[in-house]
């Protein structure tokens, strides 16, 4: 009988440990369709892993550095004034650093000038000042931003002339700014080009029987191992007519759900590794090989190698 009480006891300690031992974390991303994109899946990995995430999002599609400043500038100026209060529910970024007492506040460069160095400054700076005013006991970090798919247009004013280029850029681009800084890196292009490069996952496959200059709606190409959106229909809602689309830089769901479990990952110090959340159109076997490409970039610090230039 004493033995069982004592069994009682260690049971009812091991729950209390455990609840002792979920963690709550705040953060507020301040980026664009790239950080919505790494925060789809986001909450649902830190449920399941029994954790809890407060979020906020200073989110504008296609914002770089120096726009968010902007915003930011014309509320420091005028508090009425709408240019002041771009993001969800009116708010401005200030109003938003204020809101919780934010341990973590992530800034990113758009996608498209994350691989050119010199496009960061002088927004970045002042967009760090701004943070700091306003949330001053907050860790800034750094989301890294990722390469566009194998079959994205490139050259040109781009900066880069292949996926394996331009994440060689991206990559340097964001190590030098993090140094400059002395900021942590969370590293969601890494994981992106890990995926690509990982025989469990693979590059990117396309559809060679679908011609996007000859397609009739519904139809759309079987494609294998993406991890960005691809092609889609939208009805156009003046002509009523639908149109082909194709979305080669933001992530699919496979995309989506790789890029929370690095967050996780990096926010929380623990293994995503056999979390049991799982999106709809992500086959659990998929899942699987993803949670270990987060787990590898992450925890074990591994990353691609850089090619040469070319």
């Amino acid at each position: 009988m004493r033995r069982y009480g004592i069994a009682v006891i260690a049971v009812l300690a091991g729950l209390v440990c455990g609840t002792a031992d979920a963690k709550s974390v705040k953060l507020l991303a301040v980026g664009n369709s790239f950080s919505n994109n790494a925060l789809r899946y986001f909450k649902e990995i830190v449920t399941a892993a029994g954790h809890e995430a407060i979020v906020g999002h200073a989110m504008i599609g296609g914002c770089d550095f120096d726009r968010h400043v902007r915003h930011a500038e014309a509320f420091e100026k005028d508090p009425a004034d709408p240019q002041g209060r771009p993001y969800a529910g009116k708010k401005s970024l200030q109003e938003l650093l204020q809101q919780e007492k934010w341990a973590y506040v992530t800034i990113q460069q758009v996608s498209h000038k994350a691989p050119i160095p010199e496009s960061y400054q002088p927004g970045a700076d002042r967009l760090i000042a701004i943070i700091r005013k306003y949330a001053p006991d907050a860790e800034i970090v750094v989301h890294q931003t990722w390469a566009y798919r194998d079959d994205h247009p490139v050259g040109g004013a781009k900066r880069f002339v292949s996926t394996d280029d331009m994440y060689r850029k991206v990559r340097t681009a964001y190590d030098a700014f993090c140094q400059a800084k002395g900021f942590r890196l969370i590293p969601s292009g890494d994981a992106m080009e890990t995926a690509r490069r990982d025989p469990a996952w693979g590059p990117f496959v396309p559809d060679p029987a679908f011609d996007p200059k000859t397609a009739v709606y519904p139809a759309l190409p079987v494609e294998r191992r993406a991890l960005h959106s691809g092609y889609s229909w939208r009805k156009d809602p003046k002509s009523g007519t639908f149109r082909l689309g194709a979305d080669k830089f933001h992530a699919n769901a496979q995309g989506e759900y790789l890029l929370g479990c690095v967050w996780f990952e990096f926010f929380y110090g623990e293994s995503v590794v056999g979390n049991t959340f799982v999106p709809k159109g992500v086959s659990a076997a998929d899942a699987g090989v993803l949670q270990r490409v987060a787990h590898r970039v992450v925890s074990e610090k591994q990353r691609p190698e850089l090619l040469p230039c070319e």
